[in-house]
């Protein structure tokens, strides 16, 4: 399906937390969905899992909302796509890419431009107990301001 113009598919599950999207990126099978349901069981609302709508708002800021063809369902390990109410549209704060080279620690973020707009970008190893833990404090420390 096209896009209109100043929009996009991206490859990531993204939740809301605060207000704002946080989209979660990385190779196939390495847990986003899984991060995504940990996130939601601690509060978070789910946008879109395995790829989320993306476009340029009135105010320079990336809007994340769900995929159509995949709005309403997140993928669950073991059980298969199961139905889940979306969240609204948000601005998006942070970009968290899961990768198991990810640096033990950092002195600032990264960031990756997506249509033109610059977002924080923060690598997180995928084999953590605390990873919702982690991936919400780089969302406080790191993310945009909603």
């Amino acid at each position: 399906m096209m896009q209109p113009a100043g929009h996009c598919s991206y490859p990531a599950s993204c939740v809301s937390i605060g207000g704002v999207a946080l989209l979660i990126s990385g190779e196939s099978g390495i847990g986003k969905s899984e991060l995504a349901l940990a996130l939601i069981d601690r509060g978070a609302r789910l946008i879109s899992d395995d790829h989320v709508t993306l476009r340029c708002g009135d105010d320079s800021r990336l809007i994340a909302s769900p995929a159509q063809n995949i709005a309403g369902q997140i993928e669950v390990r073991n059980l298969g796509l199961m139905p889940m109410q979306p969240g609204p549209e948000c601005p998006v704060a942070l970009l968290i890419e899961l990768n198991r080279a990810a640096p033990r620690w950092i002195e600032r973020c990264e960031q990756r431009v997506i249509l033109g707009v610059a977002i924080p970008q923060i690598l997180l190893t995928p084999d953590s107990h605390v990873l919702p833990i982690k991936a919400e404090m780089a969302l406080h420390a790191y993310g945009l301001k909603g």
